[in-house]
């Protein structure tokens, strides 16, 4: 087995082992602090399944960097070698609310590029994976769906702007129901990914340059399931990209223009 493939193997046990964590926490009335504004909130569960993951991770990459959300990680991912990137809940907002829609989130990078990745919805009963061969849900080949036509396609605004830019939040909604045929909103950017990857969503974007816990792992499955992930200007997504436009690549060109409509951009 290749270190990749090993590495596709640990990330699925760690997030497996992370998501127990936090399933068993979840529904249990535990207190919610908050961060760097009122909607973003953090518990123990999300430092304790953190913790887990990187423990599991140690175990068999013991030299590799970890890039993580909570607590003292690293919060920027590496140009060179290896590393592996958590996101213990990524949803906390639905998980203090008793909503099932949240995931443990494990990515394995190498100079910066995913290799493998796990998605592990313990409420929902899901996993979502992706490795040098392809993207899964419950070990089972999935791919991104095949509508090409945008009026049929369902698109999500990914990410919460706070309060001193809810006018994109107000732009990237309009610009999803002026061209699709529905939207949606999930409350977790990498159960959206997912489902872009499995076929389930058409398209996802943001303006805002986004957190690599909250997207490498769903950017690498939409890309093994056959999809496109782009910047604003249209070129390849990377960690460190301005904006995230995510689609089945069928309907590509009308996401991304929803999603640089939310700055004016497609005038």
């Amino acid at each position: 087995m290749s270190e990749d493939a090993d590495r596709a193997t640990v990330a699925v046990r760690a997030a497996e082992a992370g998501a127990a964590v936090a399933a068993a926490a979840f529904r249990q009335g535990i207190d919610v602090e908050t961060k760097d504004g009122k909607t973003d909130v953090v518990t123990q569960a999300d430092r304790d399944t953190q913790r887990r993951v990187i423990e599991v991770v140690e175990e068999s990459f013991a030299d590799d960097a970890v890039v993580g959300e909570e607590s003292d990680a690293r919060k920027e991912v590496p140009d060179d070698g290896p590393a592996w990137v958590v996101d213990p809940i990524d949803g906390t907002n639905n998980f203090v609310r008793n909503i099932r829609v949240w995931a443990t989130s494990v990515a394995a990078t190498r100079d910066g590029e995913p290799v493998a990745s796990a998605n592990v919805l313990p409420a929902c009963g899901d996993i979502y994976t992706g490795d040098a061969d392809g993207a899964y849900l419950n070990g089972t080949s999935v791919s991104v769906s095949d509508v090409s036509d945008p009026e049929r396609a369902t698109v999500v605004p990914t990410f919460w702007w706070d309060f001193d830019h809810r006018e994109e939040y107000a732009a990237a909604t309009r610009a999803i129901v002026e061209r699709f045929g529905d939207l949606r909103r999930f409350g977790s950017a990498q159960v959206t990914l997912s489902m872009v990857a499995s076929g389930s969503l058409e398209g996802t974007i943001t303006n805002e340059q986004t957190n690599p816990w909250d997207t490498i792992a769903g950017v690498h499955m939409i890309r093994q399931a056959g999809g496109t992930v782009t910047d604003l200007d249209g070129n390849r997504w990377r960690h460190d990209s301005t904006g995230l436009v995510a689609s089945n690549g069928a309907v590509h060109d009308d996401v991304l223009e929803a999603a640089r409509a939310i700055e004016g951009l497609d005038d």
